[in-house]
């Protein structure tokens, strides 16, 4: 699985929708945090003593939400997104064709924070490359299901535009998965730092617009859409639960990996307009914040069953080699019980028995901590393999889908 593809490892996950000395920052990047932010609330962490002020569910994008209802209300969206189709990497100059005033917030986001350290970025990349199989699995399997029982998330993504094609999304949102696993992500020639730009823009655009929506407004329990604190959330159900899934399977998980694996997620979160002082900063904190904002929120909603039909439907269109007995049971076994129960997945007690002794023979071999290769040992690998498969840009170029700015919802 190391040398599956450049694409690998985030697919489903992102598409519902993510100690030591520092490295030399590069020319483009910033003096230091984003300026203006409000001060900590209520879910910025576990400790206490920090400034008072509005909590990250009171804090959206004061920088790209303006900008992004000018756009939208002026007719400039797909003119943006055909100017800024060729701009992908992170020191790829402002492309022409933007309103001025776009131009100028590009210009002035499409950097780096000073604190992210490129040494930590670089093991990050190579820990995703060394352990891509179970990042998959979990991020394919885990996170992108557990989204669709996170109700605000849920509902976002089916009544925006993208939730009528969910396989055109999973190929559009993927981009941000497959860029932050590169290598050089966040180096000058990498790519990142454009994709969540471009994808905090789009997050802009939906606030805007699913406002709007009646369908939205008739099942939503917030006025405006992806607040920081749903911006953590996600992190939570991506970051701190594969974090936690590969502790709980004891995997080789040294300490220098799991800091780099954090601090790519904070840079990551940091870029799309979360600020820091609400990012989580160890893992300590990052598992309290966890149980404080999403486990309490995780339940079903009309909505969410109808996506994760959607997104487990989509792998009948590819041979898994597994039946779809299997692929629930496998969602019951990283998730929950309860949460199989929610959504409706239908019960396969021998493909249960069979995932709940087969997968922790798989990491044992496949770790070297056992000799004995399980029979279930090339099942497992080419199942992972298919489906990893399964979502590059609908199975076709070897190129991604180009993120683009959304001009309404999800009709009725």
């Amino acid at each position: 699985m190391e040398n599956l593809s450049r694409r690998r490892a985030l697919t489903l996950g992102v598409a519902l929708g993510l100690a030591g000395a520092a490295a030399p920052v590069p020319a483009w990047a910033s003096a230091g945090p984003a300026a203006g932010t409000a001060g900590t609330g209520a879910l910025t962490e576990a400790g206490a003593g920090a400034a008072a002020g509005p909590g990250p569910e009171w804090i959206w994008d004061d920088a790209a939400d303006p900008l992004m209802a000018r756009m939208i209300e002026g007719g400039h969206v797909p003119a943006i997104n055909r100017a800024w189709e060729s701009w992908v990497n992170n020191n790829d100059p402002i492309p022409g064709g933007l309103p001025s005033d776009f131009a100028a917030y590009l210009t002035q986001v499409n950097r780096l924070p000073s604190w992210a350290d490129q040494t930590k970025l670089a093991r990050a990349a190579d820990f995703n490359r060394r352990r891509d199989t179970y990042l998959f699995m979990l991020y394919g399997l885990g996170s992108g299901i557990m989204s669709t029982v996170i109700p605000r998330e849920a509902k976002s993504v089916y009544w925006s535009a993208g939730g009528a094609d969910m396989q055109d999304r999973a190929a559009k949102t993927f981009t941000f998965g497959y860029d932050l696993s590169e290598l050089g992500a966040f180096k000058p020639t990498g790519q990142f730092v454009v994709t969540a730009n471009k994808t905090r823009v789009v997050h802009a655009a939906v606030r805007h617009l699913l406002p709007q929506s009646p369908h939205w407004k008739a099942v939503a329990d917030e006025s405006i859409p992806i607040s920081a604190a749903d911006i953590l959330v996600t992190f939570h159900s991506l970051g701190t639960y594969v974090h936690q899934k590969l502790l709980e399977w004891r995997i080789p998980y040294p300490a220098a990996d799991q800091e780099a694996f954090l601090h790519m997620w904070q840079v990551a979160v940091h870029l799309l307009g979360v600020p820091y002082e609400h990012i989580p900063k160890t893992w300590a904190e990052a598992l309290a914040q966890s149980r404080q904002v999403l486990t309490p929120v995780l339940s079903p909603s009309t909505e969410g069953i109808r996506l994760a039909e959607d997104l487990l439907g989509l792998t009948a269109q590819v041979d898994l080699g597994v039946t779809r007995g299997f692929l629930n049971e496998f969602v019951r076994y990283v998730l929950s019980d309860q949460v199989g129960d929610w959504l409706g997945l239908r019960r396969d007690y021998a493909a249960a028995a069979l995932v709940r002794t087969a997968w922790p023979a798989f990491i044992l071999f496949r770790e070297g901590l056992s000799p004995v290769m399980p029979s279930t040992f090339y099942m497992f690998d080419q199942f992972i393999r298919a489906l990893a498969m399964l979502f590059l840009n609908k199975g076709s170029s070897g190129t991604t889908t180009p993120i683009t700015i959304p001009t309404g919802n999800r009709p009725g």
